[in-house]
């Protein structure tokens, strides 16, 4: 175990199960759930908005409790249990799958760097379903690696006082928590380029002189916008968070001030995964082409069978990155994290797309469910870290 600042960061989930669920087990134990999604998600994607159906269910489902320690009220899954969850999720709702996403990463990160108090104060709400959770580290300007945040955190007698705005917050305005990136501290500078796996400053991922903070949706200076239109992930209230005058207590400091490299190098070191996302997805339109044949008979026609053998085996590749990633067995859990995310979307826009070609024109109907499973892959890719630094975090320590 890695001291912090007084605080204790697991080097593994202490309570991860013992024996991961098995796909099919875990389909079957949410295929009530499973079935709403699927029944409402058409509805919510048109209405740009998540499905109050939907958002119910889900805190209804017990499945927001996977990522929390048993001690706080969860099950005390482990990254292999979230990723197939996520995945599981995926195939009926995308949207809603990244929602879980999110929670799951906020919860984990609690769990790992939080102290006491912040444990028994969020982790059971989070557990029952009473509260979501969500991520606001995006801003405008700041690029991908998160290294020039204009969001600022000033100290005050016992406290902080938080100014900015997020935007591409997934969760934003349904979420009553929010983890919040903000710069508490003057930047030394750009960090040196380190390996994908380490955990210091130079995990090149987020800059020196950030802290994360746990802010309420409640708080008066926190105001949450769903107003983006997005293309794809239509239902997943991808929003702006504003921060006026936020103030927080100390206590709403997760992990080390000044020092949130070290949590954000850690996530990439637990093995969770937005790949998972995207391995539901492909699998879900796989599922369609491969319906989609035998409806119109065209199983008999071999081009059309191997079409299909060569979509099953992306998917199962990709799949089991995704489980390796969970796993953290590998000599680099960290590179094999953003190996997983990085292989996963790719994959998935590739069997999307192909999916479309083989369905012809039966797939150029605009309300064929193909044609917004391909818009849910494009988004994928260009969620954090997006495809093109995760290439950069796993290359950038070969130049050195």
């Amino acid at each position: 175990m890695a001291a912090a600042d007084g605080l204790t960061r697991p080097s593994a989930p202490a309570e991860a199960c013992a024996v991961t669920p098995g796909r099919e087990q875990l389909a079957a134990r949410y295929a009530e759930f499973l079935a709403a999604l699927r029944h409402l998600a058409p509805t919510a994607d048109a209405a740009g908005a998540p499905s109050g159906g939907a958002l119910t269910a889900l805190r209804g489902s017990g499945l927001l409790a996977a990522a929390v320690p048993a001690a706080h009220g969860g099950t005390g899954g482990d990254a292999l249990l979230t990723n197939r969850l996520v995945e599981l999720v995926a195939t009926a709702d995308p949207s809603v799958a990244i929602i879980l996403f999110q929670h799951y990463a906020v919860s984990a990160r609690i769990a790992e760097w939080g102290t006491p108090g912040q444990r028994a104060r969020w982790l059971p709400r989070l557990a029952d379903g009473s509260w979501l959770a969500a991520s606001a580290w995006s801003e405008s300007g700041a690029g991908a690696d998160k290294r020039h945040l204009a969001t600022r955190a000033v100290r005050t007698d016992g406290g902080w006082v938080l100014d900015g705005a997020k935007t591409f917050t997934t969760g934003a305005g349904i979420a009553q928590l929010y983890l919040v990136l903000a710069q508490s501290a003057p930047s030394a500078g750009p960090a040196e380029p380190a390996g994908a796996g380490s955990a210091g400053a130079g995990s090149g991922y987020g800059g020196d002189g950030q802290t994360f903070y746990l802010v309420e949706a409640e708080n008066p200076g926190l105001t949450a916008d769903t107003g983006m239109d997005l293309v794809g992930m239509r239902a997943s209230a991808t929003g702006f968070v504003e921060l006026t005058s936020c103030r927080v207590t100390d206590a709403a400091v997760l992990g080390p001030a000044g020092d949130a490299v070290r949590v954000i190098a850690g996530v990439r070191e637990s093995g969770a995964t937005l790949g998972a996302v995207a391995v539901g997805i492909a699998e879900a339109a796989y599922r369609l082409a491969l319906t989609h044949a035998v409806r119109r008979g065209l199983r008999d026609q071999q081009a059309v069978r191997h079409r299909l053998v060569d979509l099953s085996a992306k998917v199962a590749a990709a799949r089991a990155l995704v489980d390796t990633s969970g796993r953290r067995d590998t000599a680099d859990p960290g590179v094999t994290t953003l190996h997983s995310k990085l292989f996963a979307s790719q994959c998935c826009e590739e069997v999307t797309a192909e999916a479309l070609r083989l369905l012809g024109g039966a797939g150029y109907l605009r309300e064929h469910p193909l044609n917004q499973l391909a818009l849910d892959a494009r988004a994928v890719g260009l969620m954090g870290p997006t495809n093109d630094l995760c290439r950069e975090l796993v290359s950038a320590p070969w130049t050195h």
